[in-house]
């Protein structure tokens, strides 16, 4: 998994809250989920997938965690398309403090092509093959 900041082709910025500390004073683990799914929805829009026949889910999520982060931040949500399998794929994500290069912590989501019309998987879309090769 890439660990630089400058290895992810897509970015989204995120503010911690008061309410994201844990009875410890940093940011709950089980927060850096929910930093994730803002970044990889808003990376989703791009692909303008609105319809129950064309649809994705995800069906794995892998996060590991390096060093804590405090509140208040600025973090930046890196992410990329690292694999395209038949109906399957992977984005991973990075979350940065704002100005440092490593990361906090890295996620790696597989997410599947769906029809829910139909209650099956699918070929994976165009749109996004065509990301994966830019």
């Amino acid at each position: 998994m890439s660990d630089n900041i400058g290895n992810y082709t897509f970015y989204h910025n995120i503010n911690t809250r008061w309410k994201d500390m844990d009875s410890f004073g940093h940011i709950n683990n089980a927060v850096y989920l929910t930093y994730i799914e803002d970044a990889r929805s808003t990376f989703f829009k791009r692909w303008n997938l609105k319809s129950q026949k064309k649809s994705l889910v995800v069906a794995s999520l892998k996060i590991d965690y390096f060093a804590q982060v405090k509140h208040p931040s600025k973090l930046v949500i890196g992410a990329k398309i690292t694999r395209i399998g038949n109906s399957s794929f992977d984005i991973q994500s990075a979350i940065f403090i704002d100005g440092y290069n490593k990361p906090s912590a890295l996620s790696l989501v597989t997410c599947v092509c769906y029809d829910y019309e139909n209650g099956q998987s699918v070929p994976v879309y165009d749109e996004i093959k065509k990301d994966y090769l830019v």
